[in-house]
């Protein structure tokens, strides 16, 4: 990609620090947000500042997205982003929403001569920080092998899944299987506990055994110390099994695991980290 102009949208916990990443390797950034103080420290950093998504469209090649859910990615381009659609741009989703959402923006855009790329990730705002994500990417193959240099600055490894949607896809099954490790894990340490073991003893073990991952690692500090101030909102995770569901998610497992945490949501949880869930199942405020 000769071009080194980004425009990117949406400065959440992921958002800033993958900005960042890019800044730092030479690219040329322009950023907008909805709450524009989240952008001024960027700009102190080098970031110039778009007053709106047209704004900024008019000043990038290549436009990246990273907002919360659908409704917002859409309110974004209807906000005149894609009126001045111009061929040989292109469009870098990298928020977790729905195929069906990415097909229509796609075709929308298309219609244009605008590429446009799924390009959801896996990691938490640690990896993001490091560019140690991995990214999972719908669309054409010639748009893939020309997003690489951006993709590499932000992340490990990244994979073309398939056509556009297919990005999407993934991302939520990887976040069901999150959703499984995070609720097993709890479901573990309370079985335990209510066995007389303490979890700080029951998490020393998992660690240690062929059942440890990354979850199991990262979130044993949540449940010892009590610590639910999120890294991964719950909110978000409730999100990414609603839309799996609605995409035709219907395995036993993956049912219940939705339903637990609609519930933990609906309990007031949303803020809280995903690891919540296990105060939660206890019945416990938090």
């Amino acid at each position: 990609m000769e071009s080194k102009k980004i425009g990117w949208i949406g400065l959440g916990n992921m958002g800033v620090p993958m900005v960042r990443n890019l800044m730092r390797s030479g690219f040329d950034v322009t950023v907008y947000n909805r709450t524009a103080a989240k952008a001024e420290a960027l700009k102190e950093e080098g970031a110039k500042l778009a007053a709106s998504p047209a704004a900024l469209w008019e000043a990038a090649d290549v436009v990246i997205t990273m907002v919360a859910d659908d409704m917002a990615l859409k309110s974004i381009h209807d906000a005149g982003f894609r009126d001045g659609a111009r061929s040989g741009k292109m469009v870098i989703d990298m928020s977790t929403v729905s195929p069906a959402t990415t097909r229509e923006l796609a075709a929308k855009l298309a219609a244009k001569g605008v590429d446009y790329l799924d390009a959801p990730v896996a990691g938490s705002v640690k990896p993001a920080e490091l560019g140690q994500l991995v990214i999972m990417v719908g669309g054409q193959q010639a748009c893939y092998e020309a997003a690489l240099p951006i993709f590499g600055k932000l992340g490990k490894a990244s994979f073309l899944m398939g056509g556009q949607g297919a990005g999407n896809a993934a991302k939520l099954a990887m976040n069901t299987l999150l959703a499984f490790n995070m609720q097993g894990l709890a479901e573990a340490v309370i079985f335990a506990r209510e066995k007389g073991i303490v979890p700080e003893a029951m998490l020393a073990v998992i660690g240690q055994s062929a059942v440890a991952n990354g979850v199991t690692k990262m979130k044993t500090a949540n449940l010892v110390g009590g610590d639910y101030s999120a890294s991964f909102a719950l909110k978000h995770l409730a999100k990414d099994l609603r839309l799996a569901v609605g995409q035709g998610m219907h395995t036993p497992g993956g049912i219940a695991i939705h339903d637990s945490f609609q519930q933990a949501l609906a309990a007031g949880l949303g803020e809280k980290d995903m690891a919540a869930i296990f105060p939660f199942l206890e019945g416990k405020k938090v």
